[in-house]
């Protein structure tokens, strides 16, 4: 099978079409025949060699990139319950390691995996899994009540666009941070207010919420400027370990770090089909174009994901 492979970490030109023996799934697990598999900045840090650096992947003579994926159960492992060939599925890679899902068949755990939201096109739905599953443990880490006020950085982001709608759904009160042109988008997506400039982020908002927000997600990675906005005894959650800002004034901070859910993954696929998650997917990429989806995404500023498709 044809998958992306990095032997040698580097720019956009290291990536290499490579034909690799095709997966086999062990007990409880699933070959599933790739549609579409987003494209994410994890990939790009993990292609670039900064995962290594940073010491959260080990050092390795080669390996795939990919944690998203959508399309169609190809083969099943002994133990396998609830998923059966030719079923239409989402699921995440959370294991960096491992064999990547920017490939023709990827081999997951089931537990990993999802049914797709069937309102939407394969391409759309790979965009969900792990955008989703981070705002959506950010948001439980956060621990807020309805009513309570939250402050969203990125929020024209993936993990900060599917913050905003998943706190809508809780009845939170949001902040939103975004580029002036992305304002009225994120205010559809459910921000109560939608501050601009992250200058002077911490007045802005106390301008808005006076005394401080309840939390943060900082999906901007941020750090400290966005904790200026935390009330004292509030909680920060960051979403990089290496820039989560100290707990000063009692706050309490927790780096959120991602699994593959296939349970919560399920509700949000509902939550996809019923209106309340919006997908977006700017681009659309053959793996052998992988380079120029690289460059793309480095570039930013695209409104929406770019996917990868066999």
């Amino acid at each position: 099978m044809k998958s992306i492979i990095v032997h040698q970490p580097g720019d956009p030109d290291v990536l290499e079409i490579t034909d690799l023996p095709l997966p086999e799934p062990g007990p409880q697990q699933i070959r599933v025949k790739v549609a579409a598999s987003a494209l994410n900045p994890i990939d790009l840090s993990a292609r670039a060699g900064r995962l290594t650096a940073a010491g959260l992947m080990p050092p390795m003579p080669q390996y795939g990139l990919g944690w998203d994926v959508a399309g169609h159960v190809d083969a099943t492992g002994p133990g396998t319950l609830r998923f059966g060939l030719g079923d239409a599925v989402i699921g995440l890679r959370d294991l960096l390691f491992a064999g990547g899902a920017h490939a023709e068949y990827v081999v997951l755990d089931e537990s990993a995996v999802a049914p797709v939201p069937t309102s939407v096109p394969l391409t759309d739905a790979a965009t969900l899994p792990l955008n989703g599953l981070t705002a959506d443990r950010a948001l439980d880490l956060a621990g807020l009540a309805p009513g309570q006020t939250l402050l969203v950085t990125g929020a024209s982001g993936g993990v900060g666009g599917f913050a905003l709608q998943l706190a809508a759904i809780r009845g939170l009160r949001t902040v939103a941070l975004a580029r002036p042109h992305d304002a009225h988008r994120v205010r559809a997506m459910g921000a109560s207010e939608v501050v601009t400039s992250s200058d002077d982020l911490g007045a802005a908002v106390r301008r808005i919420v006076p005394g401080g927000v309840d939390a943060v997600i900082d999906a901007a990675i941020l750090g400290i400027t966005a904790h200026q906005a935390l009330r004292g005894a509030g909680t920060f959650v960051a979403l990089v370990a290496p820039f989560a800002p100290p707990p000063i004034r009692g706050t309490r901070v927790v780096v959120q770090e991602v699994f593959a859910d296939g349970n919560r993954l399920t509700e949000l696929s509902k939550l996809v089909d019923d209106g309340a998650l919006t997908l977006r997917v700017a681009r659309a990429f053959p793996l052998d174009q992988a380079r120029e989806a690289h460059e793309l995404l480095e570039k930013g500023g695209l409104g929406g994901r770019i996917v990868l498709t066999p």
